[in-house]
């Protein structure tokens, strides 16, 4: 059976993951799936906090990891713009791909932390309704959880820097 390949990122809050997502849709022609776009629809003005976001996308997560083996199983490309950016994170798409017997590619965007916050302080004036979340103080606290990915783990990786 061949199955599609599933691609997702890693990333500081503010890097360009969603950016680089639909690049990468566009560019293998795969399905997009965008965690902010899904909370957002199922739990509106129900995210102002960090626990809000983490207690709304666990109960998320089970029903998207169905749907991506079964897009996947049609052998057509899955590009996920849903964090990798912990070990645990990274494990939740590791069961994704593995169950299925999928190829996959993590894309870690490595960006500094000043590219970061001015993507942060952009993205406020372009999504006014992210204002609330989209601070440098919330960057803090996420970055915080952040892990880079290790090459232990095992995650066919694809290195993208940005600097400027």
């Amino acid at each position: 059976m061949n199955t599609g390949t599933l691609t997702f990122f890693c990333g500081k809050m503010g890097a360009g993951k969603s950016t680089k997502a639909k690049e990468v849709a566009r560019e293998t022609n795969a399905v997009l799936l965008c965690e902010d776009e899904w909370l957002a629809a199922l739990f509106p003005g129900e995210i102002s906090s960090l626990e809000d976001y983490v207690k709304r996308s666990k109960r998320l997560k089970p029903q998207v990891k169905k749907l991506v083996q079964s897009i996947l199983k049609t052998g057509t490309n899955v590009v996920m713009d849903f964090p990798a950016n912990t070990v645990q994170q990274r494990e939740w798409f590791r069961g994704i791909f593995t169950e299925v017997g999928a190829p996959h590619r993590l894309v870690y965007i490595d960006a500094t932390d000043e590219v970061c916050l001015q993507q942060i302080a952009n993205r406020r004036l372009e999504q006014p309704e992210r204002a609330a979340t989209d601070t440098a103080e919330m960057f803090e606290t996420v970055a915080q959880y952040f892990a880079e990915p290790s090459p232990e783990e095992g995650f066919a990786i694809a290195r993208v820097a940005r600097n400027a």
